[in-house]
Protein backbone atom coordinates (compact mmCIF):
# COMPACT_ATOMS: atom_id res chain seq x y z
CA UNK A 1 0.00 0.00 0.00
CA UNK A 2 0.89 3.40 -0.81
CA UNK A 3 0.52 6.42 1.47
CA UNK A 4 0.42 9.66 -0.02
CA UNK A 5 0.52 12.58 1.37
CA UNK A 6 1.33 16.70 1.67
CA UNK A 7 2.41 19.12 4.14
CA UNK A 8 0.30 21.95 2.21
CA UNK A 9 -3.30 19.71 3.00
CA UNK A 10 -4.67 16.86 4.96
CA UNK A 11 -6.52 14.21 2.98
CA UNK A 12 -10.47 15.87 2.39
CA UNK A 13 -9.36 18.71 3.44
CA UNK A 14 -9.31 22.43 1.61
CA UNK A 15 -5.89 22.84 -1.01
CA UNK A 16 -4.62 26.16 -0.18
CA UNK A 17 -5.18 29.33 -2.76
CA UNK A 18 -1.24 29.18 -3.69
CA UNK A 19 -1.65 26.09 -5.43
CA UNK A 20 -5.04 26.87 -7.76
CA UNK A 21 -5.59 29.38 -10.57
CA UNK A 22 -6.74 32.07 -8.20
CA UNK A 23 -3.07 31.83 -6.96
CA UNK A 24 0.20 30.55 -8.26
CA UNK A 25 -0.98 28.02 -9.54
CA UNK A 26 2.31 25.51 -8.84
CA UNK A 27 1.65 22.09 -7.37
CA UNK A 28 2.08 21.16 -3.91
CA UNK A 29 4.50 19.16 -2.61
CA UNK A 30 4.12 15.46 -2.17
CA UNK A 31 5.67 13.10 -0.27
CA UNK A 32 5.46 8.87 -0.17
CA UNK A 33 6.33 5.81 1.83
CA UNK A 34 8.49 3.17 0.01
CA UNK A 35 7.00 1.35 -2.30
CA UNK A 36 6.37 -2.55 -2.76
CA UNK A 37 10.20 -4.27 -3.92
CA UNK A 38 9.65 -4.43 -7.67
CA UNK A 39 8.77 -0.86 -8.04
CA UNK A 40 9.84 0.28 -11.46
CA UNK A 41 8.72 3.52 -11.61
CA UNK A 42 5.51 5.84 -9.91
CA UNK A 43 3.16 7.72 -12.00
CA UNK A 44 1.45 10.19 -10.67
CA UNK A 45 -2.10 11.26 -11.94
CA UNK A 46 -4.92 14.52 -10.47
CA UNK A 47 -7.93 14.65 -11.68
CA UNK A 48 -11.57 16.13 -10.57
CA UNK A 49 -14.34 13.82 -10.45
CA UNK A 50 -16.74 16.76 -9.74
CA UNK A 51 -16.22 18.92 -13.18
CA UNK A 52 -18.90 19.79 -15.08
CA UNK A 53 -18.50 18.44 -18.43
CA UNK A 54 -17.03 15.01 -16.94
CA UNK A 55 -13.71 14.17 -15.07
CA UNK A 56 -11.24 17.05 -15.83
CA UNK A 57 -7.07 16.20 -15.21
CA UNK A 58 -5.27 18.12 -13.92
CA UNK A 59 -2.08 16.94 -13.97
CA UNK A 60 -0.42 14.07 -15.16
CA UNK A 61 3.16 12.79 -14.63
CA UNK A 62 4.79 9.01 -15.32
CA UNK A 63 8.45 7.34 -15.12
CA UNK A 64 8.88 8.78 -11.84
CA UNK A 65 12.23 7.15 -10.33
CA UNK A 66 11.15 3.81 -8.07
CA UNK A 67 13.58 5.59 -5.13
CA UNK A 68 11.69 9.05 -5.08
CA UNK A 69 10.06 9.55 -2.15
CA UNK A 70 8.58 13.09 -2.87
CA UNK A 71 7.37 15.30 -5.85
CA UNK A 72 8.47 18.90 -4.23
CA UNK A 73 6.37 22.03 -4.74
CA UNK A 74 6.62 23.69 -7.31
CA UNK A 75 7.77 21.53 -10.64
CA UNK A 76 8.49 22.83 -13.47
CA UNK A 77 5.83 22.92 -16.61
CA UNK A 78 8.45 21.28 -18.43
CA UNK A 79 7.96 17.79 -20.82
CA UNK A 80 10.95 16.23 -18.91
CA UNK A 81 12.05 16.85 -15.70
CA UNK A 82 15.93 16.90 -14.09
CA UNK A 83 14.87 13.24 -11.90
CA UNK A 84 14.13 11.82 -16.22
CA UNK A 85 9.92 12.01 -15.20
CA UNK A 86 8.07 12.79 -17.69
CA UNK A 87 4.34 14.75 -17.63
CA UNK A 88 1.91 14.42 -20.15
CA UNK A 89 -1.02 17.26 -21.09
CA UNK A 90 -3.94 18.29 -18.33
CA UNK A 91 -7.02 18.96 -19.65
CA UNK A 92 -6.17 22.98 -19.95
CA UNK A 93 -4.52 21.76 -23.27
CA UNK A 94 -0.67 21.89 -20.99
CA UNK A 95 2.02 20.14 -19.73
CA UNK A 96 2.77 20.05 -16.06
CA UNK A 97 -0.07 20.97 -13.20
CA UNK A 98 -2.67 22.91 -13.69
CA UNK A 99 -4.23 24.08 -10.45
CA UNK A 100 -8.01 23.72 -9.20
CA UNK A 101 -10.29 26.46 -11.45
CA UNK A 102 -13.81 25.18 -10.83
CA UNK A 103 -16.54 26.93 -11.91
CA UNK A 104 -17.89 28.93 -8.58
CA UNK A 105 -20.39 26.94 -6.83
CA UNK A 106 -20.29 23.93 -4.61
CA UNK A 107 -16.19 22.51 -3.55
CA UNK A 108 -14.89 20.23 -6.07
CA UNK A 109 -12.54 17.24 -5.30
CA UNK A 110 -9.25 16.67 -6.36
CA UNK A 111 -7.62 13.28 -6.41
CA UNK A 112 -4.33 12.73 -6.51
CA UNK A 113 -3.67 9.12 -7.48
CA UNK A 114 -0.37 7.66 -6.97
CA UNK A 115 0.47 3.78 -8.99
CA UNK A 116 3.80 1.93 -8.28
CA UNK A 117 4.75 0.02 -11.58
CA UNK A 118 6.06 -3.04 -11.94
CA UNK A 119 7.83 -1.28 -15.29
CA UNK A 120 8.65 2.03 -17.08
CA UNK A 121 6.05 3.30 -19.31
CA UNK A 122 7.32 3.63 -23.18
CA UNK A 123 5.38 6.62 -23.70
CA UNK A 124 6.32 10.11 -25.30
CA UNK A 125 6.25 13.24 -23.09
CA UNK A 126 2.89 14.77 -23.43
CA UNK A 127 0.61 12.17 -23.90
CA UNK A 128 -3.02 12.38 -22.42
CA UNK A 129 -4.17 10.44 -19.28
CA UNK A 130 -5.88 7.85 -21.29
CA UNK A 131 -2.65 6.57 -22.63
CA UNK A 132 -1.29 6.63 -19.77
CA UNK A 133 -3.79 4.22 -17.91
CA UNK A 134 -3.94 2.64 -20.70
CA UNK A 135 0.25 1.61 -20.44
CA UNK A 136 -0.56 0.91 -16.89
CA UNK A 137 -3.40 -1.93 -17.37
CA UNK A 138 -1.81 -5.13 -15.68
CA UNK A 139 1.28 -3.62 -14.10
CA UNK A 140 0.00 -1.73 -10.95
CA UNK A 141 1.23 -2.99 -7.61
CA UNK A 142 -0.13 -0.72 -5.31
CA UNK A 143 -1.54 2.77 -5.79
CA UNK A 144 -2.34 5.65 -2.97
CA UNK A 145 -4.49 8.46 -2.78
CA UNK A 146 -4.39 11.92 -1.58
CA UNK A 147 -7.91 14.01 -1.67
CA UNK A 148 -8.13 18.20 -1.58
CA UNK A 149 -10.95 20.41 -1.92
CA UNK A 150 -11.42 23.67 -3.74
CA UNK A 151 -14.23 25.90 -4.00
CA UNK A 152 -14.63 29.43 -5.54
Amino acid sequence: MLSLSSIAFQDGEGIPVKYTCEGQDISPPLIWNEPLQGTQSLALIVDDPDAPGGVFTHWVVFNILPGSRELPEAIPTQAQLPSGALQGKNDFGRIGYGGPCPPPGRPHRYCFTLYALDRVLDLKVGVSKKKVIGAMQGHILARGELIGTYQR
